[in-house]
């Protein structure tokens, strides 16, 4: 009889702990990344009576632990542009002021004064620095740091190797008659150098073309380069796309700057045409740049993280980190959202979003708690059923305990 009275006592104890998980989860429901807990139970077994396994007697409940329910949570859009929410496996992997890594799945970030990218624990997102980016877009990649973009951060210039200018030339204009059009080129220095482009008409269909700058003590071609039409078409007839080169009177140097005015096999590529249309310029690119300033930053899908400078470039500066572990259930919990590894979740794996079984990343948006109201009001209601229960047990056995004593009188 004593037996039932602890049996009952044990299941007090361990209902009354779930309701604690409960609780917890409820209180819970609107904190980011959160996962909800599921509590687990054992029964106590410590006495046999003999013989087969059919006269074990158990002594009641014991609460064994909870169990992290992994399942992915909603994702709400922010409007911070460094938020960021994993859409799938892996965690943020974050480093303290000691050096010592967590790994979490909130995603609320923002830059500090310094530049560092962290979460409002102060603690610095990792991830791999830019080192290079090639002409296909394919990236090299540094080591694991820390993700630090300085406010003050800024681009070098680009010299100016190419420009492209869409012109069109009157055939009905007189012999003699001029049009110009100015660029802008930029020199080693990210120095703005205007250069015009003079075309003088010639004769019929046969023009010449020359580049001037002020700022140049010389340039070749030095004089007049003659080019000529096809009357039929218009279109500019065939040759090698001219190169031309400045000495610069500010002490910077400058490139030879091809013009862009036919494909691979010398034919014209439809920049510059002589049509019976007054003279226009109707585009023109080069580039080149001047340095530029940061002015905002983003991130994408991969985890890049683009810096966009005043001069127009866009430039891939980092790439967040994703952390993958062998088993999600042997992470130690720290606090606020965070984890650290241990010998039953196995090492980090880290890798970059989207590779392997590792997910995407979803910018200005962070991943919502997994708590399922409903669910939990359903536990609520068994784990009080359950501790009624319980405590029936206890009374009913002292009941039977006091019949018992009074048999004695």
């Amino acid at each position: 009889m004593i037996g039932s009275l602890f049996a009952g006592i044990s299941g007090l104890n361990a209902n009354s702990t779930a309701m604690t998980v409960i609780g917890d989860n409820i209180a819970n429901v609107n904190t980011t990344a959160f996962k909800s807990n599921r509590a687990s139970f054992a029964n106590v077994l410590s006495q046999s009576l003999g013989g087969g396994g059919g006269n074990d007697i158990g002594r009641g409940v014991d609460f064994w632990g909870t169990t992290p329910v992994w399942s992915q949570g909603s994702l709400e859009n922010t409007s911070a542009p460094m938020d960021m929410a994993i859409n799938g496996r892996g965690f943020f992997q974050v480093v303290d002021e000691t050096g010592s890594n967590f790994y979490t799945r909130a995603g609320e970030f923002s830059f500090n004064r310094d530049g560092d990218l962290e979460n409002p624990d102060g603690l610095v997102l990792q991830g791999y620095s830019v080192q290079s980016v090639a002409a296909d877009g394919s990236m090299t990649l540094g080591s694991i740091a820390n993700i630090q973009i300085p406010t003050e951060s800024t681009t070098p210039p680009s010299a100016t190797t190419q420009y492209t200018v869409d012109v069109n030339l009157d055939s009905a204009a007189a012999i003699n008659d001029t049009y110009s059009t100015t660029l802008t080129v930029y020199d080693s220095l990210g120095n703005d150098i205007p250069v015009s482009l003079d075309f003088v008409k010639t004769g019929n269909n046969a023009w010449t073309w020359q580049a001037t700058s002020p700022l140049a003590s010389a340039m070749t071609p030095a004089g007049p380069t003659a080019i000529t039409f096809d009357p039929t078409t218009g279109a500019l007839n065939g040759g090698a796309d001219p190169v031309i080169n400045m000495t610069l009177t500010n002490g910077a140097t400058m490139p030879a700057i091809t013009w862009d005015l036919y494909d691979a096999t010398n034919v014209t590529n439809g920049d510059l045409n002589q049509y019976a249309a007054p003279s226009t310029t109707t585009f023109q690119t080069q580039d080149g740049y001047p340095a530029g300033m940061l002015r905002s930053v983003s991130v994408d899908e991969a985890g890049v993280i683009t810096g966009s400078y005043s001069n127009g470039q866009l430039v891939p500066l980092f790439q967040v980190a994703l952390v993958d572990f062998p088993s999600y259930y042997g992470l130690t919990k720290m606090g606020n959202n965070l984890y650290s590894s241990s010998l039953e979740s196995g090492d980090a794996m880290p890798g970059m979003p989207g590779s392997g079984r590792l997910g995407s990343i979803s910018p200005s948006a962070i991943e919502m708690s997994n708590v399922d109201l409903a669910q939990e009001f359903v536990k609520m209601i068994t784990t009080q059923r359950a501790f009624q229960a319980n405590s029936r047990v206890i009374t009913t056995s002292d009941e039977i305990l006091n019949e018992l004593i009074n048999i004695k009188r």
